[in-house]
């Protein structure tokens, strides 16, 4: 007794009748003026860092190769604009613990025309002018071969020994072999490496896996981007296909919202179970192919993905997981078969509702424009701040032996400086991109902005999206004479109250919330990578449960906030006032959010899948080449899972992007559904503003659990 009033007491009391109340208020001020500042102060300073990272940054830090002064490599307009390629004077250097410390190999890089395609010495080069001249091209510009091979080396003006290599994103690595399971680089197994006779070619080895650390990565990267310069316009056709489908979808949901949601039903039951054959005859297929029983931790991590499909545990994997999901579907259907019922009278309704706010359907295209010029934005400035660094040099003695190791030098005063002097074999060269200013000092802040007010702006369109449609479909529920007494144009008298003229800080105030937990988030992220090495088991757990505790956190403010909105389009108050009277009137309706307005969500998301399923398995098959009419028509790739997988995403985006005006619509008819229980009785005096369907469905008493679904009066 005493708990279920402290609950009671907690909740608040239910809306009392108010006849002046007609849907959505007309006379309001405006809310939270303080957040709204503080957004356009962030906007303004978003944009003066733009402006400044635009100013002093440069992409072909990223992009080109720098030799050992900062030039770049291959750069129209640079000294180095005919040498493409970075040479490592000694690549076997790269095999320094420097290089993990540093991010640069211990020894002198410039760029050259073409790698090397023999095995030479300094000493050899001497023999003839004409090796003199093909050795030379891999020496600094200054370099002086009348002085003698012995004062060449000693200045270190060139490499010891060049050994035969090849291009491998636009740097010079050993043209690795491997004849009879043996290693060799040039058909040697050895080479002179020009100071201590013979060496192993597994030294050189050695050093090009260091080298190599992002180089693979690269080449992957320019393979995906290869794909998606043959097949961009085919991605954009699915996408278009999506689109279609989608739209078709909601049209028949808008007339036909009983059948359509049954069809849904089976269909993705159908797909799934289509999946599911598919998999094993694939599985079956394999049976007796050589190599196909090798298990996946067995063959590790593969760049090519495809050698991961020839496997049977793949396929085996796959049909597991697609039953699971089928058996929880059916399970999902059996038991809640009844609550179906009642959700597809509300998505009858919602269907009714857009019926009447059509431009509602077409929104969501605003709210994408919006979000992509917010990530062009981002994607644009963080190459520019993340490069608008200066070159700094730094002193590298692959002995570890010198005290200046690691400190800031001057490559224009190096040679007469006293550090040669007490660390003879030491070279300044460039490390990377930083600085000493103001500027450069706190670039990391700026860097950090640049993601915390990307977070903010994005959910602020996002909120804006959501109390729009919001508004516009609450001008329909709380007209008494639909459409009569709704307004012309419900969206933008909606987009009007909520931008132009009210609670644009109410708006920044839920979004700045919510952007604070994602950031916070993305920093547990970074600092679960960093301690992915770490032996301290404690450390983990910490931050695992801090992971899942703002996982949480956030989908609760995400709940809240789409909820908070909705009170604001309907009553214009701030923030805190409208995230409290939505909570309170939620959890006098537990028992209807959980059973109810849950189901519709577990409905749209079948219809997301139907959606992305069935373009999915047409992207499949036609990119895998196995539709034997196109075979032909479709392009050559090397990973043909790119173009699949951004299909797939595109299509589930886009599909989103309606079913969300449908969520919507439904998450308001409900809200407003519960105050209207709360506020008025159906009496002549107090009549339901719902319409005479949603009553007779949701009204009416449910004989296996009447105590938790009827009226709370």
């Amino acid at each position: 007794g005493k708990a279920y009033c402290l609950f009671l007491n907690f909740i608040g009391e239910p809306k009392k009748y108010d006849p002046s109340f007609k849907g959505p208020i007309h006379n309001r001020s405006c809310t939270d003026i303080i957040c709204c500042i503080l957004f356009l102060i962030g906007i303004t300073a978003y944009i003066v860092v733009g402006f400044v990272a635009w100013t002093h940054g440069d992409p072909r830090k990223v992009i080109y190769p720098t030799d050992s002064r900062g030039q770049f490599c291959g750069q129209h307009g640079t000294p180095n604009a005919k040498k493409p390629f970075l040479f490592y004077f000694n690549i076997m250097k790269c095999a320094s613990p420097l290089v993990l410390l540093e991010f640069q190999c211990p020894t002198t890089q410039i760029c050259v025309k073409k790698c090397p395609d023999k095995f030479m010495t300094l000493l050899n080069s001497y023999k003839t002018a004409e090796d003199r001249e093909y050795y030379q091209q891999f020496c600094k510009p200054e370099a002086d071969f009348s002085k003698g091979p012995v004062v060449v080396l000693k200045n270190k003006d060139c490499p010891a020994v060049i050994t035969p290599s090849r291009p491998l994103t636009q740097r010079c690595i050993p043209a690795f072999q491997k004849k009879k399971g043996v290693l060799t680089v040039g058909n040697a197994t050895t080479f002179d490496d020009g100071e201590r006779g013979q060496t192993n070619v597994t030294k050189l080895l050695e050093g090009a896996k260091k080298a190599n650390v992002v180089l693979e990565a690269r080449q992957i990267a320019m393979k995906i981007f290869e794909d998606y310069t043959v097949s961009w316009y085919w991605i954009l056709l699915g996408l278009v296909i999506a689109m279609v489908v989608s739209l078709i979808f909601i049209v028949l949901l808008r007339f036909l919202a009983g059948i359509m949601v049954w069809v849904m039903i089976v269909l993705v039951i159908v797909v799934l179970g289509y999946g599911i054959f598919h998999c094993y005859m694939e599985y079956v297929d394999l049976k007796g192919e050589p190599g196909s029983d090798v298990s996946l931790k067995e063959l590790g991590f593969q760049t090519d993905l495809q050698v991961y499909l020839h496997l049977k545990q793949t396929w085996l994997g796959f049909m597991i997981i697609l039953c699971f999901i089928e058996v929880i579907i059916i399970v999902l259907l059996i038991f809640l078969r009844k609550r179906i019922f009642l959700a597809i009278a509300l998505i009858k309704e919602a269907s009714r509702a857009i019926g009447h706010v059509m431009s509602s359907l077409v929104y969501p295209l605003v709210t994408f424009v919006l979000l992509v010029l917010c990530i062009a934005y981002w994607a644009v400035t963080e190459p520019f701040l993340s490069t608008s660094g200066e070159a700094v040099y730094k002193v590298f003695d692959n002995e570890m032996m010198c005290n200046y190791t690691g400190k800031t030098c001057d490559v224009q005063t190096f040679n007469t400086s006293n550090i040669l002097k007490q660390c003879p074999d030491a070279q300044c060269l460039f490390a990377f991109y930083g600085g000493e200013t103001y500027y450069h000092k706190y670039l990391i802040f700026f860097q950090f902005y640049n993601v915390f007010i990307f977070f903010w702006i994005s959910n602020f369109v996002i909120a804006l999206g959501q109390v729009t449609l919001a508004g516009a479909f609450a001008s329909y529920y709380w007209a008494f004479k639909k459409p009569g007494d709704m307004p012309t144009f419900p969206i933008f008298s909606s987009l009007g109250r909520a931008l132009s003229r009210y609670h644009t800080g109410s708006l920044a105030f839920g979004s700045l919330i919510l952007s604070i937990v994602q950031v916070i988030r993305v920093l547990l992220e970074y600092l679960d990578h960093r301690l992915k090495a770490a032996q301290n088991k404690f450390a983990k757990f910490l931050l695992t449960c801090l992971k899942c505790c703002f996982w949480c956190l956030e989908k609760f403010i995400k709940f809240l906030n789409r909820n908070a909105y909705i009170m604001i389009a309907v009553y214009g108050k701030n923030f805190c006032t409208s995230a409290k009277d939505a909570f309170f009137l939620l959890m006098r309706n537990i028992i209807r959010v959980a059973v109810l307005d849950k189901v519709t969500d577990f409905l749209f998301f079948m219809g997301k899948l139907l959606i992305v399923g069935s373009v999915g398995i047409f992207a499949f098959f036609f990119f895998s080449h196995r539709i034997e009419r196109i075979q032909d028509t479709a392009p050559s790739l090397n990973y043909y899972w790119v173009p699949i997988l951004t299909v797939v995403v595109g299509s589930y985006l886009i599909a989103h992007g309606f079913f969300s005006v449908y969520g919507m619509c439904v998450d308001t008819l409900f809200l407003c559904f519960c105050e209207d229980l709360e506020r008025n009785d159906g009496s002549p005096e107090r009549p339901y503003y719902m319409s005479p369907e949603l009553h007779d469905i949701l009204l009416k008493p449910d004989p296996e659990s009447s105590k938790t679904t009827e009226i709370q009066e």
